[in-house]
Parts: structure tokens; sequence; C-alpha cells
């Protein structure tokens, strides 16, 4: 039922489990409560072998390029590119028992709890003998923040914003071509209302404390990695000594 459930909404799933996924939700229910198998019980809050590990939040509105700057970074310094949606997709399309419930929720036009997501997170980051992580689009909310802090024990390292106007988003979005049904502009202007109001005070958080580096999205691939760049050479150095 799950496989016949899973190809029927095969074309819908992408806009359902990334940021703009139930818009209407997004507005209207701010903290969650979560009841599902993958709750993680007290004694498993702390992950010991991320400890060392270099995190990176990546965040920047629809549009802003941000994919296309983790694949340079993860190109140029060796990070792993974790998606919380491309982690929510591979999870349905398991068949696994988390992702029936995932896809349910998704269904009901309910938005996947926190702690859900941060334990696929978290799985990811146990796994393999990469310790730096770009977490791209994540957290898109107070609460998905809380949530990441409370249950693994830790802070990203740093946090890489990029900031691009909205016009520019739009126009970004409406010439990639790639055939998702929410590229139009009434949607796209919803996505973006959604972002400024959820993951702007997460953004604000992080630059009070002195971890949001702030990139200019305008300008060329080429030209805007050159201000990503030293953000991660600094990094790679500090590490080194």
């Amino acid at each position: 039922m799950l496989r016949r459930t899973i190809a029927s909404l095969k074309s819908s799933i992408s806009l359902h489990i990334t940021e703009e996924a139930s818009i209407h939700n997004a507005y209207h229910c701010r903290t969650f409560t979560t009841q599902s198998p993958l709750h993680l019980r007290e004694k498993d809050r702390i992950c010991p072998k991320h400890i060392d590990s270099v995190i990176t939040f990546v965040l920047g509105g629809p549009g802003s390029g941000k994919g296309t700057q983790c694949a340079k970074i993860v190109e140029t310094f060796g990070f792993k590119h974790l998606s919380a949606g491309d982690l929510l997709r591979k999870e349905i399309v398991s068949d696994s028992e988390y992702g029936s419930m995932i896809l349910d929720t998704i269904r009901e036009g309910k938005i996947v709890p926190s702690e859900v997501t941060v334990k696929l997170i978290l799985r990811e980051l146990e796994s393999g003998d990469n310790h730096k992580f770009l977490i791209d689009g994540f957290p898109r909310s107070e609460e998905n923040r809380i949530a990441f802090e409370h249950i693994t024990g830790s802070e990203p390292n740093f946090v890489l914003f990029f900031d691009c106007p909205e016009e520019e988003m739009v126009k970004r979005v409406l010439s990639r071509n790639q055939g998702r049904i929410d590229d139009n502009i009434d949607t796209i202007k919803k996505r973006l209302k959604v972002f400024e109001s959820l993951n702007l005070p997460v953004i604000d958080y992080y630059a009070k404390k002195g971890k949001l580096h702030r990139i200019n999205a305008v300008g060329t691939e080429d030209e805007i990695f050159e201000q990503v760049r030293p953000v991660f050479a600094a990094c790679e150095k500090a590490t080194i000594t």
C-alpha cells in the first residue's frame, strides 16, 4: 500500500517536505509536539561521535543559490552535504517504519516534527568517517534550532547565510525551469514570507552569538564563492592548529 501511495505522490513530495511544505501550518503552528518512534530518550541525547565534527548550517531563501555554493564547498573543502529535505525524501522511499510515519504526517498537511528531522541528521553525523558537515536548509525555525541543540548536545561551528534580495530570488526560481509545481510567482512569494517569518529569527540568534557569516548572494557563482572560500579556509587553518 505504501509503495502505491508513494508512486501516486511522487510528483508532489518535493513540494511538501522542503521549506514551503504546508505554508498554512508554517504560519500557525510555531511549536510542535512529537509522539513518534523516532523520539529520543534522555540518555540518547548526546552524540559523542560527532563532538569533534565541524558542523555548518547553510541558510538562505529559495533561489538564494545556497545549493550551488554547497556543491562548491564540497568539491573544494571536502565537506559532506546534508539536506534536511533530501533526508526526509530518502526515508520515505526507503519504505521504513519511519518513512511511513513521515509520509502520513505530510499527507495530513502537518509539518514533520523537529525531533524526526534532527534524528535523521544525527544518523548521518554518526555514519562514515567524514567529520565535516554542511547542513543545508536547517534549522528552518527557532523550534528546529532548539531541538537540534537539545538532542545533539551541540551547536554549529558557524552559520552561512546567503543574503539575496527578494526580486533576485523570485527571478532565479522562475528561470531555473526545474519543472517543480511550486515554481510559480504566487507560491514563491508565499515561500519567501514563510522564510522571513521563521528563518530570520534563527539568523538573528546566530548573528548575536558571533557565528553568522553573511554572504552577499548577488553576482556570478564564482564571485559569490570568493566570499565563501575565506570562511572555510580559516576553518581548516583553525582545525589544523
